[in-house]
């Protein structure tokens, strides 16, 4: 008896603990900070292998440059003659050799050309650098949103879920008063069961979500929990002309004028080909048998260098050419994104602002006017499941109107480089949402 008595002692302390153990790992959780964007920035940034791609970029086109930055070599060489012949030239005693040092005279302005042909590729790192930074960003963010989306419908799943459990309590009493056929209990409970499926799979969404958004920076088990985010809490928008006047600043229409530094020296060193250059050796003979010593020399001068040149400069000159109409037609298609995205964002965020201020409290009202006279008996539980439904739609309809306009807030962040607020969200932040 004692030791049954000590046994049950035993385990309710056990289950004390359990207990206190359990809620100082859910108070602790519930500490927790959630995970925030910018802490989503920061990972990717340290760890994403395209930016480590142009790091490695960069060494190679330094090696570039220092080679460019070469001279012509030059050449050592030994000349014999009149060796291993017939009659007096037999053997080596007659034999005529010479130590001779070649080399090329380049022209002027040639190495410093190639020098800025190889320099102008190490400068355009810097805007595949911000272009790779803004399109990373961009898919953090996109991935980011698509975590708090999944959020939000499970909320809204959640509010649908106390909706049909109340409609279920109400629908039991009218069936036991009598005042309620069967069929509208199992109604509510298919209903309840529709609700519930919607928010598992809410869950699940949100688990894949987390999963896609942590292989940015190679974590293939993430332990994110919750993540911060307003999603229907959207910025004011500057207008189209203050958005087109930054789309100077894209890394797209940047990468353009690299190009054209690029394309302008090239042209300039292959103009700097038409010009010759000479080559020179100058060497010490030793003379047949007597061993006397004489001084060697020559130079020489390409001929046509100017014709072979020609080709190179006329092709030149029609990338330098193709490359202003490029640009031109790269141009019109941002302004062409940018419109379109900027008419997308205010669309969808003026419906998030209707559904929120107008639609959704009357709808709130409505059902629980509705909820009132089911249980009165004054409105059937069709019109009470009715104006339920509606109201989740409402809610889903808000979702996937803030989704719409966070995807084209980023794509407008995207194509500017920069926040794409109004002066009145200055409390906001102006990194990608």
């Amino acid at each position: 008896m004692w030791l049954r008595m000590a046994a049950l002692a035993a385990l309710a302390a056990a289950s004390c603990l359990a207990a206190l153990a359990a809620a100082s790992c859910l108070s602790a959780r519930a500490q927790t900070p959630p995970f925030t964007l910018d802490e989503a920035f920061g990972r990717v940034a340290r760890v994403h292998p395209d930016l480590r791609l142009l790091r490695a970029d960069e060494r190679i086109l330094a090696a570039e440059r220092e080679g460019a930055g070469l001279r012509p070599p030059m050449v050592a060489g030994l000349e014999v003659e009149n060796a291993l012949g017939t009659g007096t030239a037999r053997g080596f005693g007659a034999a005529e050799v010479t130590l001779s040092l070649a080399g090329v005279l380049e022209g002027a302005g040639k190495l410093d050309a190639r020098r800025a042909v190889a320099q102008v590729r190490i400068d355009a790192l810097a805007v595949e650098r911000e272009a790779r930074r803004l399109d990373l960003l961009a898919e953090v963010a996109r991935r980011y949103v698509a975590i708090v989306v999944a959020q939000q419908r499970s909320r809204v799943a959640e509010l649908d879920i106390a909706q049909r459990r109340a409609a279920i309590a109400a629908a039991q009493r009218r069936l036991q008063a009598g005042a309620s056929p069967e069929s509208v209990l199992l109604t509510a409970e298919a209903a309840l069961a529709r609700a519930e499926m919607e928010h598992e799979r809410a869950l699940q969404e949100a688990d894949a979500a987390r999963r896609y958004l942590a292989t940015l920076w190679g974590d293939y088990a993430p332990d994110l929990g919750e993540v911060a985010g307003d999603l229907p809490a959207l910025p004011a928008m500057a207008d189209f002309a203050a958005l087109a006047q930054q789309l100077a600043r894209n890394p797209d229409l940047q990468r353009f004028d690299d190009q054209r530094r690029l394309r302008d020296a090239q042209l300039h060193l292959a103009r700097l080909q038409s010009r010759p250059d000479p080559e020179w050796s100058l060497g010490l003979r030793r003379l047949g048998e007597g061993g006397d010593l004489a001084l060697v020399g020559s130079i020489a001068v390409p001929l046509g260098s100017a014709r072979r040149a020609g080709p190179g400069i006329r092709a030149a000159e029609a990338e330098r050419a193709r490359l202003d109409i490029e640009r031109e037609a790269e141009g019109m298609n941002l302004h062409a994104a940018l419109a379109a995205m900027h008419g997308r964002y205010r669309v969808a965020r003026l419906e998030v602002q209707r559904l929120r201020e107008a639609v959704q409290p009357r709808l709130a009202k409505a059902e629980a006017a509705a909820a009132r006279a089911y249980r009165a008996g004054a409105a059937s539980y069709l019109e009470w499941a009715q104006l339920q439904s509606d109201r989740i739609q409402a809610h889903r309809q808000e979702i996937d109107a803030a989704q719409e306009a966070r995807a084209a807030l980023i794509e407008i962040q995207r194509l500017t480089g920069e926040s794409a607020m109004g002066e009145d969200t200055a409390s906001t932040r102006g990194d990608l949402p």
